[in-house]
């Protein structure tokens, strides 16, 4: 019996259990932000996020990201070559530490870092004395953000890497190719869209990041406010209106996010990654 063309009363029961599950806890929700967004009129809407301090969060939220992709993504192709390709001792270590982002707060997250360029910190003079200021600042909101996105990027090349194997790779290098040379040529098409669509999560992550840059970034208005901040902001202040209209773009931008996610996905499936 083929399970995959069962059509007996389990199938149906476990469409509808994941049916309501999602009707309740995903699209309820956001049928509900995009609905408060646009309720007063659009005019209401387009005056809440063109604010100066909206325009100042959205911004910052973008430029955050960016940095955090950017260092992200070399970063995860230094570990995973690192972790897939050579034989050292700590190599254990070093690849449970990639995941440990993923098993800590960020709320600790941000803790450590205060700790780490606090006034308590000893690290704290010399930075003072250099004028580089992370805590209360942009530079701590890119940290944590990174910290906290670092493993998307690495966990999805990993396992390419490890199944793909060295042998290609060492009979390019017989053959007299360069290192570059094997790595463009021979590793990367293997690893392409892995790539791709390890950035496209780690994008979605940076975007949504609230724990740990709440804790680093002193919500300060129109300087460390990215947008999941910017919309707290609004909540508290009871400007319930705005608070949807920033949670509506961020929606938005998450949508996008995710349809990339989906067009990245089946064209790796149609190349057999």
């Amino acid at each position: 019996m083929n399970i995959r063309k069962n059509s007996g009363p389990v199938k149906w029961i476990l469409i509808g259990i994941c049916t309501l599950f999602l009707l309740i806890m995903l699209i309820l929700p956001l049928t509900y932000v995009m609905a408060t967004a646009f309720k007063d009129g659009i005019q209401v809407f387009v005056k809440a996020v063109t604010d100066e301090y909206a325009l100042k969060a959205i911004w910052l939220t973008i430029e955050v990201t960016f940095i955090t992709v950017v260092v992200n993504t070399i970063l995860g192709v230094f570990a995973s070559w690192c972790l897939t390709r050579f034989q050292f001792k700590g190599k254990k270590l070093i690849s449970s530490l990639i995941d440990l982002p993923v098993t800590v707060s960020p709320i600790i997250a941000g803790l450590i870092y205060v700790l780490t360029f606090g006034r308590q910190s000893a690290l704290y003079p010399y930075l003072q004395g250099a004028g580089i200021k992370i805590i209360f600042a942009v530079p701590g909101v890119v940290l944590a953000t990174i910290f906290v996105t670092f493993p998307f990027v690495s966990r999805e090349i990993i396992p390419v890497l490890t199944a793909q194997g060295t042998d290609e790779e060492e009979a390019a290098a017989l053959m007299g190719a360069g290192g570059f040379t094997i790595f463009k040529e021979v590793t990367f098409p293997h690893i392409k869209w892995p790539l791709l669509y390890g950035i496209v999560l780690c994008t979605a992550r940076a975007m949504g990041e609230f724990g740990a840059v709440s804790v680093l970034s002193g919500h300060l208005r129109g300087k460390t406010n990215t947008m999941p901040l910017y919309i707290e902001l609004l909540y508290q202040g009871y400007d319930f209106t705005g608070a949807f209209a920033v949670s509506a773009i961020l929606v938005l931008m998450a949508v996008v996010i995710l349809i990339l996610r989906s067009v990245l996905e089946n064209k790796g499936k149609k190349e057999g990654v």
